[in-house]
Order: C-alpha cells, then structure tokens, then sequence
C-alpha cells in the first residue's frame, strides 16, 4: 500500500502545504492549477455529499476511491481541509488524519511560534515530524 501525496488547505482554499512521495504520473498542470482542481474536486464532493445525505452530512465525505487511487479527507474543527492520496487498498483512515491535524499539525505549526497560521507552511522541523509520522505508519511503501 502507497502514500501518494498530501495536501493541506485553509478554510478558503489556499494551499498551505503540499507533500509527494511516490507519485508514478506527473500532471501536465502547474502545481497551483493542480491544487486549485483537487480543492475544486474536494468542495464539490463535500457539499453534494452534505446536500444528498439523509442524516448529519459534517462528516459524510471521509474518502473518494477511483479504479487507481483514493483520496482521503479530513476537515479540522477550524476548518482546514487534510487531503491525502493513497492506492486503493487503504482502508478507513478517518483516526489517522486526526491524529496528523492533532500530533503533526497543531504541535509543530500551530504552537510554534515561528509558523504564522494561514500562511504556507515553511518549516523544516514541521516536514521532519510529518516525515516521522508518515514513515511509521503500517500503510506507507516508499517506492523510490
């Protein structure tokens, strides 16, 4: 099983990180036009998810699996979106993505004093821990 990559957006859609680690395929977008695209995807798919969902549709979209991957989502309780691209036999990683926004994101960007909030994400001790925390995880395969 297979990290692709992550992607972490702020409550209106700016990118504030992006990570890649076994990505077969390039896009022929530029990296913004990518990341605009999987946020555009991300918002359609939760709000028709929240609009057809019969019961409490907040946490209705945890994951989209295509034929060659699945994306996992995860949003904050302050609003940013966690977007992460693994293969198709990843299961229900709904505890893992909390325990990154919780472990990862809030202890290393939101309490370091150095990272100003809402702004990318420049931080090399935050990219070490997320490094960390990717690695270790049961599911990740480095394939380079």
């Amino acid at each position: 099983m297979t990290i692709h990559l992550l992607h972490i957006y702020d409550r209106n859609g700016n990118s504030l990180f992006a990570k890649e680690w076994s990505r077969k395929k390039s896009s022929n977008l530029t990296k913004v036009e990518e990341q605009k695209l999987l946020f555009g995807m991300i918002h359609s798919i939760k709000s028709f998810v929240t609009k057809m969902s019969p019961k409490d549709g907040k946490e209705g979209f945890i994951s989209y699996t295509t034929s060659r991957y699945k994306i996992h989502f995860y949003e904050s309780p302050t609003g940013l979106k966690f977007i992460l691209l693994t293969d198709i036999f990843v299961g229900n990683i709904r505890e893992t993505m909390k325990k990154l926004y919780s472990s990862v994101y809030v202890e290393f960007v939101v309490r370091n004093p150095l990272c100003p909030l809402n702004e990318p994400i420049r931080s090399s001790l935050f990219e070490t821990k997320l490094e960390t925390f990717m690695t270790g995880l049961s599911f990740f395969e480095d394939s380079n």
